[in-house]
């Protein structure tokens, strides 16, 4: 059931049963970033990191130094599968009321394990924050590497972006993504 569904059935917030966005993968992805469950935003948009304060497409823009805000989706997600990325999120489903991570009830993994067959040259995970990389054990578990990067979501304002860039740019340039 979708969140718009739930809402038509007239369910209580609490009670909705929320789906994640579809993987972004193909067979040439070399390196996929795991989110935990998309926002409100996302879900909404249909659109992985869809909240304008997200730093996930912004991040992006600086390790490759292209415009990726200012594209179309569909042509970031070209550009970002082009250079092997993919994207796709820990949970398959949940309830939860809002967009934050610890607000997530009743989650559902998405099946992790067909990572590598959807992507057979997958040679990175690289979780987006701490919610995401609580999978990390399932993961490992794929035989290839395995990486905890700072959270892009605007919840994790502790960190700056150029702190965040650091880490992201050290973690894509170890797997020649950047």
């Amino acid at each position: 059931m979708t969140q718009k569904s739930a809402v038509t059935l007239g369910l209580p917030p609490a009670a909705q049963v929320l789906e994640s966005l579809p993987p972004v993968l193909s067979p040439d992805t070399r390196l996929v970033v795991l989110g935990s469950f998309p926002g409100v935003a996302s879900l909404r948009a249909q659109q992985y990191y869809a909240h304008p304060r997200n730093q996930f497409w912004p991040l992006l823009s600086a390790l490759w130094g292209i415009d990726l805000v200012g594209l179309s989706y569909e042509r970031r997600v070209a550009e970002a599968c082009s250079r092997g990325l993919g994207l796709w999120d820990v949970y398959a489903s949940c309830r939860r009321v809002g967009s934050l991570d610890s607000a997530i009830r009743d989650a559902v993994f998405n099946n992790l394990d067909s990572l590598r067959h959807q992507a057979p040259g997958l040679r990175a995970i690289a979780h987006n924050g701490a919610e995401s990389a609580r999978a990390m054990r399932h993961t490992r578990a794929l035989g290839v590497a395995v990486i905890r990067l700072p959270s892009t979501s605007p919840a994790h304002a502790s960190w700056s972006f150029e702190r965040k860039l650091a880490v992201w740019r050290e973690a894509f340039a170890a797997h020649g993504m950047a």
